[in-house]
């Protein structure tokens, strides 16, 4: 025997040593959940990539597309848009039921988009089954449940327009009762920066979810795609967000943005949800009073 090879066996035995009185003494357990001796053997690129992973974990956008069931523009590209989406039906009109089926059986998830009454503008623009700050609590119940019974499987309720509602705490709370009731969370548009809505969610053990941003109050692809842009920053910066766009007169522009960014979003770890998976992360345990929140 050489002496180098001599000199390597007793390096041999003096790191199996080592390493025997660092197991008993449980470190070596340790230093592995901790990641620091699994991460050894891997390559660079690969550490960056499960990094990468980590980062990534978690982030999810909900897409809410408002004004169906009226046979609008767009509505055709919103149902065929390949992640899930949510679709926010409104009640009593000529394709209310047929739009909450079709996106049902796509996969999309269904909310009442309910006609409220704002500060300004006729009340006119509402449509039918509009609820008014001077109805008494007994027609506002009704008008409530009458809109539940009308959008098949709507798991909750979001406000078209509303920004007078949404700031009265009589009216806002009958609302919210009947969706407890009914197993409906509520869904804030945010067409009232002085909303009431997220406080009677507390106090109300409900599910506390707002739209964070407007796609397509400007009509234009330029202004879509910059809210977009806004969106992707705000799901890497908070992990999440909810965005409102519409069909109408901007349908097709909302629908093609959206389906031009989802290859990106999803490229940068975003993943497309619908409503009801933010309604699920905003549910507080030991908090649901009544029969709950019906989830799919």
């Amino acid at each position: 025997m050489d002496r180098n090879t001599a000199n390597w066996r007793v390096f041999g035995k003096i790191c199996c040593c080592l390493l025997l009185s660092l197991s008993s003494l449980n470190i070596l357990p340790g230093l592995a959940a901790a990641g620091q001796i699994a991460s050894i053997s891997k390559p660079a690129a690969q550490l960056v990539k499960d990094e990468g992973r980590q980062s990534a974990k978690g982030k999810k956008l909900a897409v809410i597309i408002d004004d169906l069931g009226n046979g609008m523009q767009g509505t055709e590209e919103i149902m065929a848009l390949p992640v899930k989406v949510t679709v926010a039906v409104m009640p009593f009109l000529p394709t209310t039921e047929t739009d909450a089926r079709k996106a049902h059986e796509v996969g999309h998830d269904v909310l009442i988009h309910l006609p409220l009454e704002p500060k300004q503008g006729p009340t006119r623009w509402l449509g039918p089954g509009a609820i008014l700050t001077k109805m008494s609590d007994e027609e506002v119940r009704k008008k409530v449940e009458a809109a539940i019974d009308n959008v098949p499987y709507a798991i909750g309720i979001n406000n078209h327009m509303g920004s007078k509602v949404t700031g009265d705490e009589r009216v806002m709370s009958i609302i919210l009762d009947v969706c407890r009731e009914r197993g409906l969370f509520f869904v804030d548009s945010r067409t009232n920066y002085r909303s009431i809505i997220f406080k009677l969610c507390k106090q109300k053990g409900m599910p506390q979810i707002k739209n964070d941003i407007f796609l397509d109050d400007v009509h234009t692809e330029a202004h879509i795609s910059r809210q977009m842009d806004k969106v992707a920053e705000q799901v890497h910066a908070e992990g999440k967000c909810v965005t409102i766009g519409h069909v109408g007169t901007k349908g097709r522009k909302t629908a093609a943005v959206i389906k031009k960014y989802i290859p990106k979003l999803q490229g940068q770890g975003i993943e497309f949800v619908g409503i009801s998976e933010m309604a699920r992360d905003a549910k507080t345990p030991g908090q649901w009073p009544g029969g709950g929140i019906i989830l799919p």
